[in-house]
């Protein structure tokens, strides 16, 4: 029978492993480490956000690696990180799936019970999911009848992929980034119309809040385009998954447009394809920051961080993606919106997969070593 060289051997090699799942489910964030000081928890009336973006889950066609390794480890880091930095919400900038484009409606359930798993006691906290290209695919397999089936599964969301939720004191506009790139169809439109409601709810709403208006309402309704009186900052916090267009970077001194979608023409119903990846086109950038003054945005898809000022002086921050499957530091955000307007964002990171894979690794081995040392005792 085999003896253990110690009897204190196999409790300090547990004692190892629980330290090491500790430390890197333990996000840094930008301020110092989460731990050994913790965020305290807001103020009274601030509300704390929680924005992760490109999980890009598999749901029910996922591997053995996903379901014994990267759920497991995934399910410690968010549970780490919610019970420290203590959000009031969770918001998904898009890609919440690998290829829900590709999934019927009832493997997409499957999609989003994976997540609800991976989320553990905090799947009870309110949660908001955008649409990305990975979600419901690119302009030349985009369904409008497709993504209406999908937001039925996706709270907040109506059937042109949008949605609108205030809590607290802070206005929230979700909008499907992917027909913003996709030329005419119906979906765009669609977008359009909320874009102009809440311009016109943000409008009234001011006007009612500078008293001219006793009485006003606030209900959204569609109405025509009018003049926007907004000041900039004003409106809401808006979120996509694509980045806005920006003119100019600096490691781009000429000027040359950064990000800009290239589309082109394919097939004889005139459905066009994009190259992929980037940023939303000019004219749609530029609409989105007239009319809706966005206090700030939060996008997604770059898959590394960024803080962002634009022209007129709307701050836009990328949110890195939170998986190990794509290029870029995984991380995430917690953006916490004062009661006296101030709002401040923190970026985290966390561990990268080799990190991971190596630290189980080296346990195996150790393990190994100690149970092949134990029959030459």
């Amino acid at each position: 029978m085999a003896v253990w060289p110690s009897p204190w051997l196999p409790l300090l090699l547990l004692a190892a492993m629980l330290a090491f799942e500790d430390w890197l489910a333990t996000p840094t964030c930008s301020g110092g480490l989460t731990t050994p000081a913790p965020t305290p928890a807001p103020a009274p009336g601030d509300l704390r956000v929680m924005m992760v973006s490109d999980l890009m889950l598999p749901g029910s066609d996922a591997t053995y690696a996903d379901r014994l390794f990267r759920n497991h480890v995934m399910s410690k880091l968010f549970a780490k990180s919610i019970g420290t930095l203590k959000p009031d919400m969770i918001v998904v900038l898009g890609d919440i799936s690998a290829k829900g484009f590709e999934l019927a409606e009832s493997k997409w359930i499957d999609v989003l019970e994976q997540f609800e798993g991976i989320l553990g006691e905090y799947s009870i906290l309110p949660l908001h999911i955008t649409l990305g290209d990975k979600d419901v695919g690119g302009c030349a397999n985009l369904d409008d009848s497709f993504v209406h089936h999908v937001t039925k599964h996706l709270p907040g969301l109506d059937s042109s992929g949008c949605g609108t939720f205030e809590i607290g004191n802070v206005s929230f506009v979700s909008l499907n980034a992917v027909s913003l790139l996709c030329g005419n169809n119906p979906l765009r439109f669609s977008v359009e119309k909320v874009i102009e409601r809440e311009n016109n709810h943000f409008q009234q709403k001011m006007v009612n809040e500078a008293g001219h208006f006793s009485l006003g309402s606030t209900k959204r309704e569609d109405c025509n385009w009018r003049p926007n009186n907004m000041e900039s900052g004003s409106g809401p916090v808006v979120l996509l998954h694509f980045p806005l267009y920006k003119s100019q970077e600096p490691d781009n001194p000429d000027g040359e447009a950064i990000g800009v979608v290239k589309f082109s023409e394919s097939g004889a119903d005139g459905k066009r394809s994009y190259n992929q990846l980037h940023a939303l086109p000019a004219n749609s950038t530029q609409y989105i920051l007239q009319a809706l003054k966005p206090r700030i945005v939060f996008s997604a898809h770059d898959g590394s961080f960024s803080d962002y000022t634009h022209d007129d002086g709307t701050r836009e921050v990328i949110v890195p993606a939170v998986t190990w499957k794509i290029t870029g530091i995984p991380g995430f955000v917690i953006a916490t919106f004062g009661r006296e307007g101030i709002m401040t964002v923190r970026h985290c990171l966390i561990v990268p997969e080799w990190y991971v894979m190596a630290g189980y690794s080296i346990f195996l081995f150790l393990t190994a070593l100690v149970v092949r040392l134990s029959h030459w005792m």
